[in-house]
């Protein structure tokens, strides 16, 4: 009776394993799209207010994690075996969840860059809701592998429980230009341009497209 129930068990298990596998592989969501798509359009636009209106060598207080970049992604995909792409995606969430609070937190109500930043964590949030209907919630209950575990506890601690080696200084600019990189990297079918697909995770195609993106937007 014991083994019967066992052997039921595992198998629900494996079932629900199955099941899950098409939601872990399956292309970004059309309406998933549309939202980070508004995103980006929005962080277009981030130079303009998150460098010239602010005073020269202007920084913010994050978390060491909160610093996230294309190589934090490459470095996370190399030592932890296994990992899927939608679990990146659930931590870039809330990386740059904490990331516009904190610019938001040190912008008074006048600031030239306070609507813009405003509407910026709306269209995020909108985003991220998305993101969470597109998806059974089973995926949010899963475990997560132990070193993204860690830098989740790290983000949701509380700030005065955060050693002062954990913070980092960086610019509102820098934490955007990552933002939008990271996002490109970890939705990178959504970003489809018409001469084919750009592999927004390689370094070089951000070296190639930094005079560009350093033209006086019109």
């Amino acid at each position: 009776m014991v083994q019967l129930s066992t052997s039921t068990y595992l198998l629900g298990c494996l079932l629900g394993l199955i099941q899950l596998v098409p939601v872990l592989m399956a292309p970004t969501p059309p309406s998933l799209c549309t939202a980070l798509k508004t995103l980006n359009g929005s962080l277009s636009h981030r130079r303009r207010y998150m460098k010239h209106n602010f005073p020269i060598n202007f920084t913010i207080r994050v978390h060491y994690e909160e610093v996230f970049r294309r190589s934090n992604i490459s470095r996370l995909k190399l030592h932890v075996e296994g990992l899927e792409e939608l679990v990146l995606q659930r931590l870039w969430f809330l990386v740059n969840q904490g990331v516009l609070k904190k610019v938001i937190r040190v912008l008074p109500e006048r600031h030239p860059s306070r609507s813009y930043t405003a509407e910026l964590e709306s269209r995020f949030r909108d985003a991220e809701g998305v993101f969470v209907q597109a998806h059974p919630s089973e995926v949010f209950q899963q475990d997560l592998p132990q070193r993204i575990q860690d830098i989740w506890d790290r983000l949701t601690e509380e700030p005065d429980k955060v050693p002062e080696s954990s913070w980092r200084f960086v610019s509102p600019k820098s934490l955007l230009d990552n933002f939008r990189r990271t996002m490109q990297c970890l939705f990178s079918d959504c970003f489809v341009s018409t001469d084919g697909q750009h592999d927004y995770c390689d370094i070089a195609h951000w070296r190639k497209g930094r005079k560009k993106d350093l033209q006086p937007e019109s």
